[in-house]
């Protein structure tokens, strides 16, 4: 019974019904399934789902970001839960994540950031409008080994090229890995810039945030 409501919640969050990954969600809690079996077993395979037929082309911006938002719907029930059993999600690793100062685009670092923790990571969003000494601040309060920098306009690029530099002077730099992506941003940019990595969607993000972790030294 548990492994039917499983997939039926994969596959309420592949097809980004969020009323049906809600109530599966509810349905598995009341049954006894644990939280973390219901996010391993249920939320994770039905986004990684989203996410491959998002690559393949199957699946479109819109398709994607209804089963982001039927992810997060579930989880917003599930977290309490696992703060009163006192258990946590198996992390990859801790991110900041936000749309630099003078850009106020949402949805698309929002996706991102969605698509991380459905991915394993711990996520920190600032929003958007970010000053620099937000993202400074976050990456210290957080012990955060990932940074991950929205610009959808090209007068707030340069703000990237700002952080990693504030990053730097103030000591960090060296134990953060630094993303970027954005419309107006390509690896040439990234490189420019002296980021480790740009990522052109929320799913390239996600295995991009996996590789700068996996090359990170213990």
């Amino acid at each position: 019974m548990a492994h039917e409501q499983l997939a039926s919640i994969a596959t309420a969050v592949t097809t980004g019904d969020r009323q049906a990954a809600v109530a599966g969600t509810q349905q598995a809690l009341a049954a006894g399934v644990e939280p973390l079996t219901i996010i391993d077993e249920g939320l994770v395979p039905g986004i990684r789902e989203a996410g491959d037929k998002f690559q393949c082309g199957d699946y479109f911006l819109p398709n994607l970001i209804a089963s982001a938002r039927a992810m997060s719907a579930a989880m917003l029930l599930l977290e309490p839960e696992l703060r009163s059993r006192q258990q946590m999600a198996r992390r990859l690793g801790t991110v900041v994540i936000g749309t630099v100062k003078g850009d106020i685009h949402e949805i698309g670092k929002s996706l991102v950031a969605t698509m991380l923790s459905a991915s394993g990571f711990e996520v920190h969003d600032l929003g958007v409008d970010v000053p620099i000494e937000k993202f400074i601040a976050a990456v210290r309060e957080h012990r955060a080994n990932l940074v991950g920098m929205s610009a959808l306009l090209t007068t707030t690029m340069g703000v990237q090229r700002k952080v990693i530099e504030a990053l730097r002077a103030e000591g960090l730099r060296d134990g953060v890995k630094v993303m970027v992506g954005g419309a107006p941003v390509g690896q040439q940019w990234a490189t420019q810039i002296g980021a480790d990595g740009y990522a052109e969607d929320a799913v390239a993000a996600v295995e991009l945030a996996k590789r700068l972790v996996a090359a990170t030294p213990a």
